[in-house]
């Protein structure tokens, strides 16, 4: 196990409100499908960078009566899953904060370890499967999915999408993240030791008026506001007129009526 400790990570997104409400709408359907076959009735599930929770109670009435743990580096947000869970009266789940390099769980406890969206922001993602895969049962699975930033497609042609991109791989980078994940998974889980990789992707489509107006303000509200803007002042690789030029460049994809936004996702289902 790693000693390395969950802060020396710098989570690219940070948990500004505009990034929480957009984490919020992800839901196991949406989000998770390629899991849900390997969810059965009294499973045990541990979903690392649960966020605000969302997925992961859908997960625990998938699984009920089995048991479902969240867990995530914040504190603040483990607070908002507890309270989401309260609210859908969800009981079979339990939300904890926690250091995926050191997961604070014995060897072989859970039927389906699942991360989504994780890896691209960790500095080590292999270090962080090998220890999701420690604590999978033997025949467990451990499933990951993560988006691929270079693989995303849009129209039309927006210059300032164009310098979203570049901006948003410097910082990712600078963090020493890996922002294209998704086509990285199977090499990471096969680094990790797992001998048995079943990869898939999926998408998540921007292309109906409603879907544009929302991704245009989550990023153009993210721009200006999140932990992302904020990195982005200080490593000086943008300067409020550019964030305020890139924010304005989503605003104007969003109110475009044939507009497209694509997000590819990599997936894989690994068993040790």
């Amino acid at each position: 196990m790693s000693a390395q400790q969950p802060e020396d990570d710098v989570y690219t997104h940070g948990h500004h409100e505009s990034v929480v409400r957009a984490h919020a709408a992800r839901t196991a359907e949406n989000s998770a499908a390629f899991v849900l076959p390997h969810l059965t009735p009294g499973a045990s599930v541990l979903d690392v960078g649960c966020g605000p929770g969302t997925i992961t109670c859908d997960f625990a009435v998938l699984v009920a009566p089995g048991k479902v743990t969240g867990l995530d580096r914040s504190p603040d947000i483990i607070a908002q899953a507890k309270a989401l869970a309260m609210e859908r009266g969800v009981s079979n789940v339990e939300f904890v904060a926690g250091n995926i390099y050191d997961l604070d769980f014995d060897d072989e406890t859970f039927d389906v370890v699942h991360a989504h969206q994780v890896l691209q922001h960790l500095t080590d993602p292999v270090e962080a499967l090998r220890e999701m895969r420690r604590v999978a049962k033997p025949g467990g699975i451990v499933a990951v999915r993560d988006a691929d930033f270079h693989g995303m497609s849009w129209y039309p042609a927006i210059p300032e999408l164009d310098e979203w991109m570049e901006l948003y791989q410097r910082i990712a980078r600078r963090n020493g993240a890996e922002p294209d994940a998704g086509r990285r998974l199977v090499s990471w889980a096969q680094a990790a030791g797992f001998s048995d990789v079943a990869p898939s992707s999926s998408n998540w489509l921007y292309a109906t008026s409603q879907q544009r107006r929302w991704q245009a303000r989550v990023w153009g509200e993210r721009v200006l506001h999140s932990a992302f803007a904020e990195q982005a002042l200080e490593y000086g690789f943008a300067n409020p007129a550019d964030l305020a030029r890139i924010s304005a460049g989503w605003h104007r994809w969003g109110s475009t009526d044939d507009g497209w936004f694509l997000i590819p996702n990599g997936e894989v289902i690994a068993r040790a």
